[in-house]
C-alpha cells in the first residue's frame, strides 16, 4: 500500500536538542532549503537544557579530536554570525593527573595531539595551581592544559543554532510528536505524528533520550541507552573571575565548570548509576529531573573537596539529577543505519554539547555527500548490532561505560559487563586449557592462555610490559616454530548466492573474483573516491555461491555495504552462528591436519588460497588455506555441532608436535611481523590501497567496479604518502598513535604498533609523505621519550612468502 502523506519535506529531523538543531543549521547553511525539525515538546527539553556545557576536545584518536575541534570552530563564529548570544567562554581546560598511570594516559593523548598540530601543554603541579589557584597540588603528578577548550550555555547555543537554521530556510515545529515511521522497500518514506503525516526523502533520528524508541519504529536496533547523571552547583561568592579554566581531575572522578556569581558546577561519573526506564524512555517525559541521590553524589563530591579544599567552606545550592544518553560503549552513534537506505542516526551523545557543532557538520556531510569528512568509525552506528540493543545487555554496558568515563583506559582493556552472551562451541575446551577471554561483538574470545607454572596475569601497562607478555610470547613461538590452534569462530560470515553473484561481487570488490569455485580472495571494498571501506576475504565455495568473511566487529558494516550494492536476485544471509572457525597454523600444521584427514593436503594438491571440503576425523569442514599470522595453515569452517570433535581430534594429533592453543594477542604480534594491516587503524575510508601497499589486490583491468575510476587516477598520478614499517630492537611502549620524528620535526604518527615476539622487535606502521618514505633512521616519541627506529622493509617476516606457501 502506497503512503500518501498530508505534506512532504526532503529532510526530516526528529528531535530539537543540540544535535538536531546543529544538523538543521548545517544543512540549511549548506543550501538545503527543505529541512524540517520535529520536536515533541520544545527545543532543548530532552537533556540539553540541564547539561553542564563543558567543551573538551582532546580525545584518544585524531579524527575524534578533530570532530571536537570542528565544534569549537562553530562556537567561535556562531554569535557573530547570528547575533544571538551563546555565552561561549574560551578559557581553556586543565586536566590533572593524580596518579602515575593517569599521567601516562594523558601524555599519550597529548602525544597524539602533537602529531597533527593540536595545541596542548604539559604542566607541573605548581603550574597547574597557577592556572587554577583553588587546587591543592598535593599528589598531582602533572597536568594538561588545552587553551582552546572552555564552556558554553547549552540552552543559548541550541537556540542560536535553531535561529540560524530558520534564517537559512529550515523549519522547526515544536509540540509535534512522532508516533510511527512508514517503511517501504528499505526506505523510511515518512512519519506519522499527532499532527498528521509527513513524507520525506531522508529521515534523521536525533531524538536523544528517545532515540532507541524512534529506531524501533523504523525496525532499526540502536544501542542507545539512558542512565542517571548528577552534578551540583555551589553557592555563589568565590572571586574566580571570568578567565578561570574548566577543571577535570579524573582520578578524583570530577569535572568543574566556573558558574555565574562566583560559583562552581561540579559533576562526576560514579559507578552504579541507575539505568532509566528499562532503556525505553517514556514520550511524556520532558523538562523534568529525578530526585537527588546524596549517596551517589558523595562518590565525586568528597574527592572533589580533597582536591579543592575551598569546597569545604561553601555550600551546595542546587543538585541536578537528570537522564543522560550513554551508548553501549560510551561513544556517540552516528551514520546511516544499516537496515535502511535513508535513515540516519545521531544519538547516544554523553558529551552532546561539546560535540554538537562538529557532529552536525559531519552528519550534514554524510547526508549531502555520502561521507562525514572524517574517519568516524569509532562513532559509526555499524559498530553495533542487534545484541548490543537488547535492553538488559544495553543497560549493563551503558552503566559500566558511564562509570568508566573517568577511569584509566588501559591498552587492551576489556569490558566486564554484558559478558558471556555469545560462546563458541569450543568455549569449554578453551577454558579448560587456561583461556583468558576477551569480548568482541558479544563473543567470548581467547585473548591469551595462562600456562601452568607461569606468573602471567591480565595486568595491563602503558609504559612497561603487560602481565600477559611472556604467555603471548610462548604462543607466538608455537605459531612460528611448531603448530597452534586458534578459535576464530567470532569471524563474521555471510553466504552470498544466486544467479549473477560472481559478477555482482566483481563489481563491488577491488580484486578479481573470477574463475571456478575452490579459491579464496583477499580484497578490499572501496568507495567512489578509492578509500578502503572494507578489508576482507571471499571464498568461492560453489557455483554462484560465495562466503564473505570479515572481522567480528565489522560484520554489520561490511555486510551493509555489500547488500546495498547487490542486484535483485542475489541474496545474502548471515551464517556467523552456523560455523565455528578453527585456524591451524605453523610449520607443522600440514603434518597434524594430514594425520586426521584422508584428503591430499600437499602443496601441489592444496596450494595457498585454495578452498576445499575435506574430512577431519568423523566430520567435514570447508578448509581454506589462508591466515592472518603469516604461516602455513588452514582456516577450517566447521558446522557448530562438529566443532568440538574437530578441535579435540586436532589437539590429540598435534601432541607429538607440541601443539598449543593461541589467542588474539599472539595473532596481533604475528601480523605486525608479517606486515598485515588492520582495517580502522592502518587502512580506512580515507586511505587508498595504493597508499597502504595493497595495490597487488586491485584489478584495474578486470572491468568496472566501485571506485575504479578514482583508483585508476590515483595509480597514474602516484601516491603522495605511503604506509611504511618502523622497527627497533627490543621492547618499547608503542601502542599506536605515537609521533614519528625526523630531525626533531613531527612528520607523522603510528597507525598501529606492538611487539613482535619472534623477531624480538617493536614494530609500528605509519604513513609518511612519499619523499620521506625511503629507508632510514627516524625517531618515535612515546611518553616523552624519543626512541631510535629504523624505517625498514614493508614486510619484516617471510617477505618472499616461502613459509606461507610451503
Amino acid at each position: 500500500m502506497s503512503f500518501n502523506p498530508d505534506r512532504h519535506a526532503r529532510i526530516v529531523i526528529i528531535g530539537g536538542g543540540a544535535i538536531g538543531c546543529s544538523l538543521a543549521y548545517h544543512l540549511a547553511r549548506a543550501g538545503e532549503k527543505d529541512v524540517l525539525v520535529l520536536e515533541k515538546a520544545q527545543i532543548t527539553h530532552g537533556c540539553t537544557w540541564h547539561a553542564a556545557g563543558l567543551v573538551g576536545q582532546l580525545r584518544g584518536k585524531k579524527s575524534l579530536t578533530q570532530l571536537m575541534q570542528n565544534s569549537v570552530a562553530v562556537f567561535d563564529r556562531l554569535e557573530a554570525e547570528t547575533g544571538q548570544a551563546t555565552d561561549w567562554k574560551k578559557v581553556g581546560s586543565l586536566r590533572l593527573a593524580s596518579s602515575q598511570p593517569r599521567w601516562s594516559e594523558i601524555r599519550r593523548s597529548m602525544q597524539l595531539a602533537k602529531s597533527f598540530g593540536f595545541e596542548c601543554h604539559s604542566l607541573s603541579a605548581s603550574e597547574a595551581r597557577d592556572k587554577f589557584p583553588y587546587v591543592d597540588p598535593d599528589g598531582v603528578v602533572g597536568a594538561a592544559f588545552i587553551p582552546s577548550d572552555g564552556y558554553i550555555d547549552p540552552y543559548a547555543l541550541t537556540q542560536a543554532m535553531a535561529y540560524a537554521a530558520r534564517q537559512n530556510g529550515a523549519r522547526i515545529e515544536e509540540g509535534v510528536q512522532v508516533e510511527d515511521i512508514v517503511i517501504e522497500n528499505r526506505r523510511a518514506v515518512g512519519v506519522v505524528t499527532d499532527h498528521g503525516t509527513i513524507g520525506c526523502d531522508v529521515l534523521v533520528n536525533c531524538a536523544g533520550l528517545w532515540a532507541k524508541r524512534i529506531g524501533e519504529m523504523a525496525g532499526v536496533a540502536l544501542a542507545a541507552g539512558v542512565v542517571e547523571h548528577q552534578y551540583f552547583v555551589t553557592e555563589k561568592g568565590l572571586d574566580h573571575g571570568d578567565d578561570l579554566p574548566t577543571l577535570r581531575d579524573p582520578d578524583k572522578n570530577f569535572y568543574l565548570k566556573p558558574d555565574v556569581g562566583g560559583a562552581f558546577a561540579i559533576g562526576g561519573w560514579e559507578d552504579g548509576t541507575p539505568g532509566c526506564w528499562g532503556q525505553r524512555a517514556p514520550f511524556d517525559f520532558g523538562r523534568q529531573l529525578f530526585p537527588a541521590n546524596m549517596d551517589r553524589l558523595e562518590l565525586f563530591a568528597l574527592p572533589a573537596a580533597e582536591r579543592l579544599p575551598v569546597l569545604n567552606e561553601i555550600g551546595i545550592r542546587t543538585i541536578i539529577n537528570g537522564p543522560i544518553p550513554v551508548s553501549a560503549d560510551g561513544e556517540p552513534i552516528m551514520g546511516l543505519a544499516p537496515e535502511l537506505d535513508n535513515f540516519y542516526v545521531a544519538c547516544g551523545f554523553t558529551a552532546g554539547i561539546a560535540a554538537s557543532g562538529g557532529a552536525g557538520e559531519a552528519m550534514c556531510n554524510w547526508i549531502m555527500h555520502g561521507d562525514p569528512g572524517l574517519d568516524l568509525w569509532a562513532f559509526d552506528v555499524r559498530r553495533f548490532g542487534a545484541p548490543h540493543a537488547q535492553a538488559k545487555y544495553l543497560e549493563e554496558r551503558a552503566v559500566e561505560a558511564y562509570g568508566s568515563y573517568y577511569k584509566i583506559h588501559w591498552p587492551g582493556e576489556e569490558s566486564h559487563a554484558g559478558r558471556g552472551l555469545r560462546r563458541s562451541a569450543l568455549h569449554a575446551n578453551l577454558a579448560a586449557s587456561g583461556a583468558q577471554f576477551g569480548s568482541k561483538f558479544g563473543w567470548e574470545r581467547p585473548n591469551w592462555f595462562a600456562l601452568p607454572g607461569t606468573t602471567s596475569t591480565e595486568t595491563p601497562s602503558f609504559e612497561g610490559k603487560p602481565g600477559w607478555f611472556d604467555a603471548v610470547g610462548e604462543e607466538a613461538k608455537a605459531i612460528r616454530e611448531r603448530v597452534a590452534l586458534i578459535d576464530q569462530s567470532s569471524f563474521s560470515k555471510f553466504e552470498i548466492t544466486g544467479a549473477g553473484a560472481q559478477a555482482a561481487l566483481n563489481a563491488i570488490a577491488a580484486g578479481d573474483l573470477s574463475g571456478e569455485p575452490g579459491k579464496a580472495f583477499y580484497t578490499q571494498l572501496c568507495n567512489e573516491t578509492g578509500g578502503v571501506e572494507a578489508d576482507l576475504t571471499f571464498v568461492h565455495a560453489g557455483p554462484e555461491r560465495f562466503l564473505m568473511v570479515t572481522g567480528a566487529g565489522f560484520g554489520v558494516r561490511d555486510s551493509a555495504w555489500v547488500r546495498r550494492h547487490l542486484p535483485d536476485g542475489v541474496a545474502m544471509r548471515d551464517v556467523t552462528n552456523a560455523y565455528a572457525v578453527i585456524n591451524i597454523c605453523g610449520p607443522k600444521a600440514r603434518d597434524v591436519l594430514q594425520s586426521v584427514c584422508e584428503d591430499d593436503l600437499s602443496n601441489e594438491a592444496f596450494p595457498f588460497l585454495a578452498a576445499r571440503e575435506i574430512e577431519i576425523g568423523l566430520a567435514r569442514a570447508l578448509a581454506v588455506r589462508v591466515g592472518y599470522v603469516g604461516e602455513l595453515g588452514w582456516e577450517l569452517y566447521v558446522p557448530q555441532d562438529y566443532a568440538a570433535h574437530v578441535y579435540e581430534a586436532l589437539k590429540a594429533a598435534g601432541e607429538p608436535h607440541g601443539i598449543a592453543d593461541a589467542g588474539y594477542r599472539a595473532i596481533e604480534s604475528c601480523r605486525l611481523e608479517k606486515g598485515y594491516l588492520y582495517w580502522s587503524a592502518d587502512i580506512t575510508p580515507e586511505t587508498t590501497p595504493f597508499e597502504a601497499g595493497l595495490g597487488f589486490a586491485v584489478a584495474l583491468d578486470k572491468g568496472d567496479f566501485i571506485g575504479r575510476e578514482a583508483l585508476a587516477k590515483a595509480k597514474q598520478a602516484g601516491v603522495t604518502r605511503r604506509l611504511v614499517t618502523f622497527a627497533l630492537q627490543g621492547f618499547a611502549p608503542f601502542l599506536g598513535g605515537e609521533t614519528v620524528l625526523l630531525e626533531g620535526k613531527a612528520v607523522g604518527s603510528l597507525s598501529s604498533a606492538g611487539y613482535g615476539h619472534h623477531l624480538g622487535k617493536t614494530i609500528g606502521f605509519g604513513y609518511l609523505p612519499v619523499e620521506l618514505a625511503g629507508e632510514g633512521a627516524f625517531q618515535i616519541e612515546a611518553f616523552g621519550k624519543a626512541y631510535e627506529a629504523v624505517r625498514g622493509p614493508r614486510c619484516l617476516y617471510d617477505a618472499r612468502m616461502e613459509r606461507l606457501k610451503a
